[in-house]
């Protein structure tokens, strides 16, 4: 499985994957996952917001164990961030069949649409839709770097968009839900462990900064005459280096777009992007609220407007520590229970049905890049524990 799907939406230059929703990898993507469930005699369909489903029983029954990920990247991103837990969750059906378990409750396999909101600036579109946390009025108006919205996509790859929204009839169908996911970061490296269980994500969230000033001629408008926005952002990039580093959190500025983004221009536009995140919400609106005032007094003092707009936020997410005891139990009660900075769709979820993660051992802590990396023999390890794990709900 991992041969097959190691070649698509792969960047030769770079050597990183671009699979972004509704384009052709994620089509590409989408068809390996109706073709694993094919092979397992699983019933497939595809939900209103674009979300695959694998289903072994009907799910119609109720109370079903569902586990999987997402299949789409982040630019340039790794091969294990959301395929791992697709390719295990179907690698662990396949362990419990050879062990002949029988199934009491229907078993999903689940790959989330759009999780790493690479193409629409929204991250987890698909379990926000579903949740009812993302409205379609919402969802219509998001947009690609080249204008064309999220509806459109979804229609030019071939789904309707005319029914997104609100799936409260198919959450209600879910006993639970487990995510397996490769760690990002070097909690389980450090502690010597293949496998740990999440205990909670960070609160976190994206926010836009819009610095407007002036555009001119680099070569001859004298820097007092300059209505330069790009200082203002340099200071801004600064500021959330040092207010992260006080208060223990995470800010990032990753993204930008420069207007005109010419060599000898001096800039009309500078749009950047804000990630920050922390382990508590009045921490995080700390760190927010002081890189905002660090923008706003550079921006003032050179002549630049600034607007910022959030664009995203989730809050702080506890995942129930029921199902959370419950896997550590069938594991043995010996692994590790770590928090993350990262957000996922089971997090999203977490609101409406009871949601667990487990966590694959990362060496070297990277993600969101080329050389993220998790061993065979910790990803096997990562399958058993997940299979344990269905075994131990489904099959009682």
């Amino acid at each position: 499985m991992w041969r097959e799907l190691a070649a698509i939406g792969r960047e030769t230059s770079t050597g990183g994957y671009r699979r972004y929703a509704w384009t052709a990898a994620d089509t590409d993507c989408r068809s390996w996952f109706r073709d694993q469930a094919g092979a397992r005699g699983l019933s497939h369909e595809t939900d209103r917001n674009g979300n695959q489903w694998a289903w072994l029983g009907d799910p119609a029954a109720g109370d079903a164990v569902v586990t999987g990920s997402h299949l789409d990247s982040v630019p340039d991103g790794g091969a294990f961030d959301g395929p791992l837990g697709v390719v295990s969750a179907f690698a662990a059906l396949d362990e419990l069949r050879s062990r002949g378990a029988e199934f009491t409750r229907p078993l999903g396999i689940v790959n989330f649409g759009d999780e790493e909101g690479a193409r629409f600036g929204l991250a987890c579109v698909g379990s926000r839709l579903t949740s009812g946390q993302l409205t379609r009025e919402k969802a219509y108006a998001l947009t690609d770097a080249d204008g064309i919205t999220l509806p459109g996509a979804m229609e030019a790859a071939g789904h309707d968009p005319g029914a997104i929204g609100p799936d409260p009839g198919r959450l209600a169908r879910i006993g639970a839900f487990v995510e397996l996911h490769v760690e990002q970061g070097r909690a389980l490296d450090l502690s010597g462990d293949r496998v740990g269980i999440a205990s909670a994500i960070w609160p976190h969230g994206r926010w836009r900064f819009d610095f407007r000033g002036e555009a001119n001629h680099a070569g001859t408008t004298r820097l007092a005459d300059r209505r330069d926005p790009m200082p203002a952002y340099a200071e801004t990039v600064l500021a959330a280096r040092r207010a992260a580093e006080l208060a223990g959190a995470v800010a990032t500025f990753g993204k930008i777009a420069v207007e005109p983004n010419g060599v000898n221009a001096i800039p009309s536009l500078v749009r950047a992007w804000l990630d920050s995140r922390a382990a508590d919400r009045a921490t995080l609106d700390t760190v927010v609220a002081e890189i905002e005032r660090a923008a706003r007094d550079r921006a003032r003092s050179d002549g630049v407007d600034l607007s910022v707009v959030r664009e995203s936020f989730t809050p702080v997410v506890e995942f129930g520590h029921a199902l959370r005891d419950e896997l550590n139990r069938l594991l043995g009660g010996r692994v590790p229970v770590l928090a993350t900075g990262a957000g996922h769709d089971a997090g999203i979820l977490s609101a409406a049905v009871p949601t667990a993660m487990l966590f694959v051992r990362n060496p070297t802590g990277v993600s969101h890049s080329p050389a993220e990396f998790a061993a065979e023999d910790d990803c096997a390890a990562g399958v058993l524990a997940l299979a344990d794990v269905l075994e131990g709900l489904a099959c009682r």
